[in-house]
């Protein structure tokens, strides 16, 4: 059966047994479930309370999308699943003393794979602790993400949270320093900041930056300043260039 997704198959999964028991099994690692509108029947109604039970995002499409996501007999659901396995944000946080380079990277609603996993490549290479992402609204780290890192992805220990600005106010309240990305009047050139560990570094949105309500949780923003006039960098090589002034600097 051909697959159309973009993404390889071994991140899609079809039919109803085997969405069911992966729901009951490792339901934290459905990203996206699509179910055929008009159906109605109890497993209809079970598998959407499953989906509320643990948070996954869900969708109920026609039979059109369903094809556009998957080609073959899908019996009329569809889970995308992640390509990595995750673990939890305070065990990423207990185990931070550990990395070459005590600094984690949470990335708020990053949406490009691509992005995602050169960021991982770059805080990989660099001895940093792990990446933080949303449960919702971040990008699929499917094969195209992992590929991207050149593995790093499968290597570096990811946690995936339903509340970023929750998770920060835990590090917070545990004495983790908090710097967010960003241009507002209050932002400092990064050379000019001395950065402290262990720490957290947010990463904004390719378009829209750090949300309101996250960067109120970061103690400083920070930016790379320009010599030329110029609209900005994306946010894999802008992530890139402070990850290694966390990597030279960081106290």
């Amino acid at each position: 059966m051909k697959n159309n997704s973009q993404e390889d198959e071994n991140s899609i999964i079809v039919g109803r047994k085997p969405v069911q028991e992966l729901l009951l099994s490792d339901p934290t690692s459905i990203d996206m479930l699509y179910v055929q509108k008009g159906r109605q029947d109890k497993n209809f109604e079970r598998t959407i309370e499953r989906c509320k039970k643990f948070g996954i995002k869900y969708k109920i499409a026609d039979k059109e999308e369903l094809a556009r996501v998957f080609s073959g007999n899908h019996q009329g659901i569809i889970a995308k699943v992640a390509a990595l396995s995750f673990i939890d944000f305070d065990e990423l946080i207990a185990d931070m003393a550990e990395a070459p380079l005590q600094l984690i990277v949470v990335l708020d609603q990053v949406q490009d794979p691509g992005n995602v996993g050169t960021l991982a490549r770059t805080l990989y290479s660099l001895g940093g602790a792990g990446l933080v992402v949303a449960r919702h609204g971040a990008a699929f780290l499917g094969p195209g993400a992992v590929k991207a890192s050149a593995g790093a992805l499968t290597k570096l220990p990811i946690a995936r949270v339903s509340n970023i600005s929750q998770a920060l106010d835990k590090a917070l309240d545990m004495g983790i320093n908090i710097y967010g990305a960003g241009l507002a009047d209050d932002s400092n050139p990064v050379y000019d900041v001395k950065l402290a560990g262990p720490a957290i570094l947010v990463l904004g949105n390719e378009e829209k930056g750090i949300r309101l309500g996250v960067e109120k949780r970061c103690q400083e923003l920070i930016h790379i300043p320009f010599k030329r006039e110029f609209d900005s960098l994306n946010v894999a090589q802008a992530g890139a260039i402070l990850i290694s002034e966390f990597s030279r600097n960081l106290i």
